[in-house]
């Protein structure tokens, strides 16, 4: 459950209106060499270039897994809040505090760093993170403690399981998008973006959200997670089939996302808008409250390694590009976030000018 004061609960609401829906696209990562996979590549490259954002079918990830671990994701949060907090040291739990800047939400959490082997264990001082921040990478290449007794091992165990088979779909989304944008050709250079989140020492995160159903006495909406950009390539995103998720259009205005019970949602992250010099769109996007059902959303985010240098791809400059954005390595860029609010854009300190 999550407490806010009187005054906490005025800072996140929000008027009760309900955006149009979105028109996202759906990419099948299950189609065959050959039309079928040329047409699924051209279809995630204008679904990154338009929106930044778009749905994955034929992931690959198995259905009773994903329902295990949202249900026993749901079983943790249900319980009485000391027993969460009693917990939170393995499982990296938080609540309503989303980093140390001032945001605040109606949303509890774990955040988990990702070990080489796919392992999640709880990020260092997970309840004062933003997004993950410097004290993740230490956590995210740490070996795994062994997991607890009782109903926090067994979640821990199905995160574990549920991790690994999301990095290796987000894999497979990002080879797809290698070839879509015709950097995959030669020899070598069909994991040019997978490469970044598959080696040991790539900094992921599995952060699983809870946001609780709106106070039954108050009329608003409210916001479960603000307005934002993720700062690594991509975001996987598997909720409960609840609504809530909101993207923001190039006009700037708000459309939800209906929700989904069966694929799961990319979303493209500041880092690939940097890779892709701008071509692609790193979807600033949200999560409202206005409904009596608990939404549970298993976010994996797929980072670049803290020492990798971060630049547009020479072949995505053509000749004589200009390069919109300096060059960084990955830590810089985490570190210079996690000083911001969530609406801030952390992109516009690294353009060049």
């Amino acid at each position: 459950m999550v407490v806010l004061a009187k005054g906490e609960l005025e800072q996140i609401a929000l008027p009760a209106a309900e955006p149009p829906p979105a028109d996202v696209r759906s990419v099948d990562l299950s189609a065959p060499a050959g039309p079928a996979r040329e047409a699924a590549a051209r279809a995630l490259v204008a679904a990154c270039e338009e929106h930044g954002f778009f749905r994955v079918t034929g992931h690959g990830v198995p259905p009773e897994l994903v329902r295990a671990a949202e249900a026993a994701a749901a079983g943790f949060f249900a319980q009485p809040q000391d027993e969460k907090d009693e917990e939170a040291p393995t499982l990296g739990y938080g609540s309503k505090r989303i980093g140390g800047n001032g945001d605040l939400g109606w949303v509890e959490y774990l955040l988990l760093g990702v070990t080489p082997a796919g392992a999640a264990v709880p990020a260092a001082s997970a309840s004062s993170s933003t997004l993950p921040c410097a004290a993740a990478a230490a956590a995210a290449t740490a070996s795994s403690p062994s997991a607890p007794a009782g109903s926090a091992g067994l979640l821990r165990d199905l995160l574990d399981e549920y991790t690994v088979a999301v990095r290796r779909m987000a894999c497979a989304v990002l080879e797809l998008m290698a070839e879509g944008l015709g950097i995959a050709g030669g020899a070598g250079d069909g994991d040019v973006l997978a490469r970044l989140v598959t080696r040991a020492d790539s900094d992921c995160m599995l952060r699983v959200n809870h946001y609780p159903p709106r106070p039954a006495l108050n009329p608003c909406s409210l916001t479960g997670f603000g307005e934002h950009t993720d700062p690594q390539i991509i975001s996987v995103l598997r909720a409960n089939g609840t609504s809530g998720l909101e993207i923001a259009l190039r006009d700037g205005a708000w459309a939800s996302v209906p929700p989904d019970g069966d694929g799961f949602f990319v979303n493209v992250g500041d880092t690939l808008q940097v890779l892709t010099n701008g071509r692609f769109r790193s979807v600033r996007h949200r999560v409202v409250v206005n409904s009596e059902k608990s939404r549970v959303s298993m976010v994996f985010f797929g980072g670049p390694p803290p020492g990798e240098r971060l630049a547009p791809l020479p072949q995505l400059l053509g000749d004589g590009g200009r390069s919109r954005y300096r060059d960084f390595t990955w830590s810089e860029f985490k570190n210079s976030g996690c000083r911001t609010r969530l609406a801030e854009d952390r992109l516009s300190r690294f353009e060049n000018k």
